[in-house]
C-alpha cells in the first residue's frame, strides 16, 4: 500500500495464469534486490566454508538455524519473573546471565550477556549501533525497527525522544542509559517489577514481561 493510499500491482507485471485480482497484492521487492551486505557475505562465505570442510553437515547446519529462529521472549521472561521473586537469583541474574539461565534449564549461547536492571532512578536501553547484535537466544529474533539506521543512530542521541515514540515516557529526574552490543557482549534489560504484583504467582509475572521491556523501549504493565 502505498502512501496515498494506491495499490501497487506486483511492481507493474501482469500474471498470465487465472487467478481473481480483485484483491491485488502490493509490490515487495526481493530481498536479493538489494544486493547483500558485508555481514551476508561474510555469514554465507563461512557456513561454505564449514561445510565444504565438513565442520558441520547442512542437516546441522539447518538444525541449529531453526533452532535460533524459534527461540522466543518467553525465556528471557521467565529469567525477569524469577528475579522479581528471588532476591538471590536476581544477583546471580546480574553477575553472569548464562550460569543463571543454566539454573532454569534455559540456553543461552556461549557469547556473553550482561543484565541491566531498572531501578526508580535509572531506565536503560539496548542498542547494536553497528549492526543488531541482540541476545537473541533469550528474547527471540529482534524486530525490524531494532536493525533500523534510524533506531541505531538516534537512540543514542536522543533516547527520552525515541521511547516516548514507543509509547514510553520516562520522568525528568531518571537518567537513561544507553548500552550498546557488539559481537562480544549482549545486553538485556531487568525491568522494574510493576507495583500491584505483590499477589501474583511466578508465571503470572512472566506473562508481563514483553520482549520490548528487555530491550528497554517498554516497560511491564500490572494490567
Amino acid at each position: 500500500m502505498s502512501e496515498n493510499g494506491n495499490d501497487q500491482q506486483d511492481g507493474g507485471h501482469s500474471h498470465g495464469h487465472a487467478h481473481d485480482h480483485s484483491h491485488r497484492h502490493p509490490f515487495q521487492p526481493d530481498l536479493e534486490d538489494g544486493g547483500y551486505s558485508y555481514y551476508q557475505v561474510m555469514t554465507e562465505a563461512v557456513a561454505e566454508l564449514l561445510l565444504e570442510k565438513a565442520v558441520i553437515t547442512s542437516e546441522e547446519l539447518r538444525k541449529t538455524v531453526e533452532s535460533i529462529d524459534s527461540k522466543s521472549p518467553a525465556f528471557g521472561a521467565r529469567m525477569v519473573a524469577r528475579a522479581w521473586v528471588d532476591p538471590d537469583f536476581k544477583a546471580r541474574m546480574l553477575d553472569d546471565v548464562i550460569a543463571a539461565a543454566d539454573e532454569l534449564g534455559i540456553d543461552a549461547g556461549g557469547i556473553p550477556i550482561k543484565a541491566i536492571e531498572n531501578t526508580d532512578r535509572v531506565h536503560n536501553v539496548i542498542v547494536c549501533t553497528l549492526c543488531s547484535c541482540y541476545p537473541r537466544l533469550l528474547i527471540g529474533l529482534p524486530p525490524d525497527w531494532y536493525k533500523a539506521r534510524a533506531y541505531r543512530s538516534r537512540v543514542v542521541r536522543e533516547p527520552r525522544a525515541v521511547l516516548e515514540e514507543f509509547g514510553t515516557s520516562i520522568p525528568d529526574d531518571m537518567e537513561v542509559r544507553v548500552h550498546d552490543s557488539t559481537a562480544d557482549l549482549r545486553y538485556m534489560v531487568l525491568p522494574a517489577r510493576p507495583k500491584g504484583t505483590e499477589a501474583l504467582d511466578e508465571e503470572a509475572l512472566a506473562a508481563l514481561v514483553t520482549r520490548d521491556c528487555m530491550i528497554g523501549t517498554a516497560v511491564p504493565k500490572s494490567n
